[in-house]
C-alpha cells in the first residue's frame, strides 16, 4: 500500500507521460495492463496510482519501490522492455523521475 510520507523507506518514482486526447484511453489501458499483468507482481513493487489530466495530455504514474535496484531490474524485463516500446507509440515520450519525500502537509 502507497504510503507518502516523509522518511518512508524505499524509492519512489513519478513518471509523466504525454500524449494527445487521441491515444489517451489506449495509453491508460497499456498502463493499466502493465501495471495489473507485470509491473504489480515484480519484486519490491510496494505500490501506485495512475492519473490522467482533464485535458487528456498527461498522464502521471506515482509508484513506490523497496528500492531503486527492485524499480531498475522491473524495467530490464524482457516483458517490460516490449510494453515500454508500444507505450512510446502512444505518446510523445515518458520521463521516470526518482524522488524522496520532502514534506506532506
Amino acid at each position: 500500500m502507497l504510503s507518502i510520507a516523509p522518511g518512508t523507506a524505499g524509492q519512489t518514482v513519478i513518471t509523466t507521460f504525454e500524449m494527445t486526447p487521441a491515444t489517451a484511453s489506449e495509453l491508460m489501458e497499456a498502463l493499466q495492463s502493465a501495471f495489473d499483468e507485470v509491473i504489480r507482481h515484480q519484486e519490491g513493487f510496494i505500490g501506485a496510482a495512475l492519473h490522467m489530466n482533464d485535458a487528456m495530455t498527461r498522464i502521471c504514474n506515482y509508484s513506490q519501490w523497496r528500492s531503486r535496484d527492485d524499480y531498475k531490474a522491473m524495467l530490464r524485463t524482457t516483458e517490460m522492455i516490449a510494453r515500454n516500446r508500444h507505450i512510446l507509440t502512444l505518446c510523445k515520450g515518458f520521463e521516470p523521475v526518482m524522488y524522496e519525500v520532502a514534506r506532506v502537509v
